[in-house]
């Protein structure tokens, strides 16, 4: 059907849309800073912790941060930490070593050495070449060889006592598992032991036996670390500059082992022309410990933090910034201004539906389009409009649910998704709002869930203080259910929509009614499942007995 997005330029948006949902060193060329700076903040000498929920930039600024210090050719490495995801420690420390290693020795081999002319490089990836020339040959060979040496050690202390990782599952399963590897023999953990041993070792001797192999591993990276160091120094020697280590995503690694993953690459960077940018989401992450000796990196005292997170409190500016991506888009395709193909309603609930965040963002708008075309126009109009946007959010949910999976270990899962049952279910059948207010003052683990649910996506912040005029002297949080629980298939008729963003929308949030409880229990959820139950049934006989009724007048018209 011919219409406004019914064309190969929009079909050419759509293509572009998608593959930039996904960030990756080619998708750098449609950057947009969130905010003025923020670029030149991350690529200059200090450690960084950035900020962010999925979706809303990180690994985008990282990997433009990464290609503007490569065309300035200072050294960097960019490591997914996704790729560790349930590694232990110190295993997972070994693996994101050796993945360092492997990044500096690639640029050292690469962009260190390549001339301006090898245009096939340069321009593939950066789109333009390096203003400064490249560096000594002989030197950048040594240090790449130096470095496959460390690589190998390492992988070697990572691949061989994998071996001898004993899980204790059952007594006589543990104690064969021991037999097993002491006849293969095992080396200088149980004292170099070698030939067939008893296999009636007791699980205390086994659970002694891997812990000798924690402590090893430990030991060696301990004693390793001035090489390391070292490394580095080279490394700044060489290129007349400092190097970059871009550690995204650190939320994936265990939380337990991320202040010591970070802690041992602060030290190793300080002081030796190293300089950390890490990419995390702020409520699922411990950077800091504190404890003698503290563990990680403070913020403020040992690296400053960037915030991408623009939140709908920032309604404006998170408007302006999404706004201004996806004209970028609609640029490089030659088509015409946003608002010709979205109603400016639509646009309002896009934001809306996204929280603020890019990607959803994108990824909503490109649902829309398919909604849009599949009614084909109609009273409605060609345009994309409100109604369509709320189908797409609804679609939405799906991906969502599959980054809480992605994001979540089994054990956090089930607490957050029970915490959010609650929240869906106070909004939906008490407040009948789509927000909910949470008393600044609240403490304990249901109102840290609440806020690892906004990391996650599925609540969204939308004013930082709101008083109540019934409780005088508190300052509460104003949030918002994510727009997919209530929007699309699942529609909820009369559900009271806060315009938060609007000045009208200040006394709505005032309600008392809104204040949520993090306290609140299965039982009341129940509850209010069985009286809604019961008034279905209601309703259902009523509508029985009217049924009835009719039947039995027509019958008394007939006889008559």
């Amino acid at each position: 059907m011919a219409g406004i997005l019914n064309t190969s330029e929009v079909d050419e948006l759509l293509t572009l849309v998608g593959e930039a949902a996904r960030s990756t060193e080619a998708s750098v060329r449609h950057f947009i800073e969130p905010a003025a700076g923020t670029l030149r903040t991350a690529t200059s000498r200090r450690h960084h912790i950035v900020f962010g929920r999925r979706g809303s930039g990180k690994t985008s600024l990282l990997h433009k941060a990464g290609a503007e210090l490569t065309l300035d050719r200072r050294p960097i490495a960019y490591v997914d930490l996704e790729t560790f995801k349930g590694h232990s420690y110190p295993d997972v420390l070994l693996s994101v070593l050796i993945a360092s290693f492997k990044e500096f020795k690639r640029w050292l081999e690469t962009a260190a050495v390549y001339p301006a002319t090898k245009t096939s490089f340069w321009k593939r990836l950066f789109g333009t070449i390096p203003g400064r020339p490249s560096y000594n040959r002989k030197d950048t060979a040594d240090l790449a060889k130096e470095l496959d040496n460390k690589i190998k050690a390492l992988e070697k202390e990572l691949y061989a006592p994998e071996q001898s990782d004993l899980r204790i599952v059952a007594g006589h399963e543990g104690t064969e598992g021991v037999a097993s590897e002491l006849e293969a023999g095992m080396s200088s953990p149980v004292g170099g032991a070698k030939g067939k041993a008893s296999t009636y070792v007791d699980v205390k001797r086994t659970s002694e036996v891997e812990e000798r192999f924690s402590k090893s591993k430990i030991d060696f990276l301990l004693r390793h670390i001035m090489e390391y160091q070292d490394l580095f120094r080279r490394l700044r020697k060489i290129s007349n500059g400092d190097g970059f280590l871009f550690l995204d995503d650190l939320y994936q690694i265990r939380r337990d082992d991320q202040a010591k993953v970070i802690d041992y690459f602060h030290r190793t960077a300080k002081g030796n022309g190293l300089w950390l940018k890490v990419g995390t989401i702020r409520h699922r992450t411990n950077w800091y410990v504190h404890g003698d000796p503290p563990c990680g990196m403070k913020i403020d005292d040992d690296a400053d933090q960037i915030d991408l997170d623009l939140t709908l409190e920032k309604y404006g500016l998170a408007k302006a910034f999404l706004v201004k991506i996806l004209r970028s888009f609609f640029d490089t395709v030659s088509l015409s201004s946003v608002s010709n193909y979205l109603t400016g309603g639509a646009i309002d609930r896009l934001v809306l539906a996204s929280g603020g965040v890019a990607r959803d963002f994108l990824s909503i708008f490109r649902k829309s389009v398919t909604v849009a075309r599949e009614r084909g126009g109609g009273h409605r109009g060609e345009k994309i409009g409100v109604e369509d946007v709320n189908m797409a959010a609804g679609e939405h949910d799906t991906s969502k649910r599959e980054e809480f999976k992605r994001d979540t270990l089994d054990s956090e899962a089930g607490p957050l998704d029970m915490e959010f049952q609650k929240l869906q279910h106070f909004c939906l059948y008490r407040a009948n709002c789509n927000c909910f207010l949470l008393d600044q003052e609240e403490k304990g683990k249901e109102v840290e869930l609440v806020h690892e649910l906004v990391d996650l996506k599925l609540v969204h912040l939308v004013r930082s203080r709101v008083t109540v005029s019934k409780r005088q002297g508190r300052i509460y949080e104003a949030y918002m259910l994510d727009l997919s629980q209530y929007a699309g298939a699942r529609k909820r008729r009369k559900l009271q929509i806060v315009e938060f963003w609007k000045q009208h929308s200040v006394e709505t949030l005032r309600k008392i009614s809104l204040i949520y409880s993090p306290g609140s229990t299965e039982t009341e959820m129940a509850e209010d499942a069985r009286l809604e139950s019961s008034n279905r049934s209601k309703k259902t006989k009523q509508g029985d007995e009217r049924q009835l009724v009719m039947v039995f007048d027509e019958g008394r018209k007939e006889e008559g």
